[in-house]
């Protein structure tokens, strides 16, 4: 049996000035058991080439794209070339990067949403079945402890049969027309081209959508949404508001805004039973409500005793020592190796991250969602999948 080693990654994307990569690359980092060696950070070869500079890389291993760095690594020796990739893009690039990869063997971790449209978000998911790999989709917010508590609540039966799921994320960072003042962020977001058919939606609003499902189980049957671009001249909206019927007869509210004046990244989660409710908030992740019917509020807190051991197993720090974003993206990436390492092995090990299913139930949200806003009829029900 081989020795223990570190993962090799490479990563597409993230270049210099690009805020999600370099997230990526903390996360990735923070346990100690993957270590970056190649990569392809833009479409601009000198901008890739600093890159790999500035993080130390063999001058060899960044590419100028990455057609190229799939094909080179490859080639290389099995104890040199990277085992999987991590794709921090634009939108429109996720799905052809993670096709290449996974067709020149390599496991992938893909940043969200998974790809432009439905049609290759199953694509994609027919290719990830044929190959076998590993393929893990940065839904970050699934990896916070006390979602994992939420959960557990929900699937020990604590709140009962669900009846109301209220999701909400808004932020306030495009209220200013800032795409058109060299905002690279909201440049590309905002373009149909890059971002697909969606803005708010695409961007925050399936984290929304794919928490409440990762919480509850639940799976939407049909939605009546209402997209606005408040802000004029732009061609994807800015603020959505969303009705939805979930199969087994709860309802749920979602909205998503990028104009709300005074709004930092203030995703949350309201779930209302039977027997209790819960409630969650991006901006205070260590803590999670609880109200038992006819009791008492309850703020259970990360990284005590009496939390389930879904959450335990994503605690790093005693309690009173917050964790936030960058665990949570760790987590996922903590998740995802321990599967690729099995697969590696010969194994196959169902680990606790968004999948490809999640990638292709992401993009229906999205195309229904869209359609809903465009209709007159309004309420439409998800596709088949």
């Amino acid at each position: 049996m081989p020795a223990p080693r570190k993962l090799r990654y490479g990563m597409v994307g993230g270049g210099q000035n690009a805020f999600i990569g370099a997230v990526h690359r903390l996360a990735a980092n923070l346990d100690g058991q993957i270590e970056l060696v190649a990569g392809a950070f833009s479409a601009d070869a000198n901008n890739s080439r600093k890159t790999g500079e500035q993080l130390f890389l063999n001058p060899q291993r960044a590419y100028a794209s990455y057609a190229e760095m799939a094909v080179r690594e490859a080639a290389l020796p099995a104890d040199e070339r990277i085992d999987f990739v991590s794709i921090v893009t634009p939108n429109f690039l996720h799905a052809p990067v993670a096709t290449t990869f996974l067709k020149a063997g390599f496991h992938i971790v893909c940043d969200k949403p998974m790809t432009l449209t439905l049609a290759e978000a199953k694509a994609l998911r027919n290719t990830v079945r044929k190959t076998g790999k590993v393929f893990a989709l940065t839904h970050n917010y699934t990896g916070y402890p006390m979602v994992k508590e939420a959960r557990d609540l929900v699937r020990t039966g604590k709140l009962g049969k669900i009846l109301k799921v209220v999701a909400e994320y808004p932020q306030g960072w495009l209220l200013d027309k800032i795409e058109g003042a060299g905002q690279k962020q909201a440049a590309w977001r905002l373009d149909p081209r890059r971002a697909g058919a969606s803005s708010c939606v695409g961007d925050i609003g399936t984290h929304a959508e794919n928490l409440g499902r990762y919480i509850t189980g639940l799976e939407i049957e049909s939605l009546c949404a209402e997209f606005t671009a408040f802000i004029p001249g732009r061609k994807l909206e800015d603020d959505a508001n969303l009705l939805l019927r979930y199969r087994g007869g709860a309802k749920g509210v979602l909205h998503c805004s990028q104009i709300s004046c005074g709004e930092e990244n203030n995703l949350n989660i309201r779930v209302y039973g039977t027997l209790g409710s819960l409630a969650w908030q991006q901006e205070h992740p260590n803590e999670l409500k609880f109200i038992p019917k006819g009791e008492p509020a309850r703020i259970l807190r990360r990284g005590n005793g009496y939390v389930s051991d879904a959450a335990k197993k994503f605690t790093r720090l005693p309690f009173g020592h917050p964790e936030a974003f960058i665990e949570a993206f760790a987590n996922i990436y903590l998740e995802a190796i321990a599967a690729i390492r099995a697969n590696l092995a010969g194994k196959r090990v169902a680990g606790d991250f968004p999948t490809v299913d999640d990638g292709v139930m992401g993009m229906a949200f999205i195309e229904t969602a869209v359609k809903s806003a465009a209709s007159n009829a309004k309420w439409t029900k998800f596709p088949k999948l």
